[in-house]
């Protein structure tokens, strides 16, 4: 499958058989469609009272999840079908050609267990702490984790649900957008995760309604660090996706970290039972892996992430 240099070569400034054609819209109207989308996202929540929480009713409730998915599943085929319209009116592109713009075919099974095991080098020391010193493999010699995923509300729409909608609205559907208009590749991996993380600050609201007694700072500060880790994870996620053209590898990329959560960085670590481990070896073993696993991760990037047969943008454009 080509990259995307191939695919839309009428559009590439470097393609020198011919005059290249100006893009069809300009990247600010690319990321005015981005926020389109992101508002077609989360604005249904507060439209129904079965999607919006109230102070007797939390976002967590599994009536509120079910209606939910079912908001956001309608909301990313009319995004998808947008950006495919898009696609095949302005750059005439084929069926075969939008679904791998859009990251569904090829499957780049391969990339996506490629970038996994990129990522899970990161958690080196989460994974550590998780199966060694909290005994997790017990856990998932019984595969408790996954029946819980499956049967858990909340845990179903963590680690399944809200990995593939967003994926499929914040990369699948609006990348190959920016990549149309042009943008430079800088701020299509930097900017546009902006978007993705302002599009989380609609907790504050639901966060202050659940929890009154919490001081208003402090919940603002919350959303703070909540909207800066949403924007990193949304850069790290447009990187991975152009680079290897795989949607099923950023789902699993996200799912993966919602499940992780963000390491620890200070203090003793903890056993199964919630309590510290005296002997410091245990500790010292998860910073040691911690940051091991961060100088693996940075000097496999550009490795592991690479995949010339699916990727989005050519080598040459890097």
């Amino acid at each position: 499958m080509p990259a995307l240099g191939e695919v839309l070569k009428k559009f590439n400034p470097w393609h020198k058989e011919e005059e290249p054609l100006p893009p069809p819209f300009t990247p600010s109207t690319a990321y005015l469609l981005l926020a389109l989308y992101a508002l077609v996202y989360f604005i249904p929540f507060y439209l129904s009272p079965t999607t919006r929480p109230s102070p007797t009713l939390s976002r967590d409730a599994p009536s509120v999840i079910r209606a939910r998915i079912r908001s956001v599943s309608l909301s990313c085929a009319l995004c998808t079908l947008t950006t495919s319209l898009i696609l095949s009116r302005y750059a005439s592109l084929s069926p075969s050609e939008i679904l791998h713009l859009l990251g569904v075919y090829p499957l780049a099974l391969l990339p996506a267990l490629r970038i996994l095991f990129l990522t899970a080098l990161l958690f080196l020391g989460p994974l550590y702490s998780y199966f060694i010193v909290e005994k997790g493999y017990k856990q998932w010699a019984t595969l408790q984790p996954l029946k819980e995923t499956l049967t858990e509300w909340t845990d179903y729409r963590n680690y399944i649900a809200g990995p593939i909608t967003e994926e499929l609205l914040y990369r699948s559907s609006s990348l190959p957008l920016l990549l149309l208009s042009r943008a430079p590749l800088s701020s299509t991996i930097f900017l546009s995760p902006i978007i993705f993380g302002l599009s989380h600050i609609h907790h504050f609201y639901e966060f202050r309604l659940t929890h009154p007694h919490i001081p208003t700072p402090a919940s603002l500060l919350r959303s703070l660090f909540q909207l800066c880790y949403t924007t990193l994870f949304g850069a790290y996620a447009n990187f991975l996706f152009l680079r290897t053209g795989s949607l099923l590898g950023v789902c699993a990329v996200h799912a993966f970290c919602n499940s992780m959560g963000l390491p620890q960085i200070w203090g003793r670590v903890e056993d199964e039972n919630g309590e510290k481990k005296r002997n410091r070896l245990w500790t010292v073993g998860y910073y040691l892996l911690l940051v091991v696993g961060a100088w693996l991760w940075y000097g496999s990037l550009w490795r592991l992430s690479e995949s010339v047969e699916t990727g989005l943008v050519g080598v040459d454009q890097w």
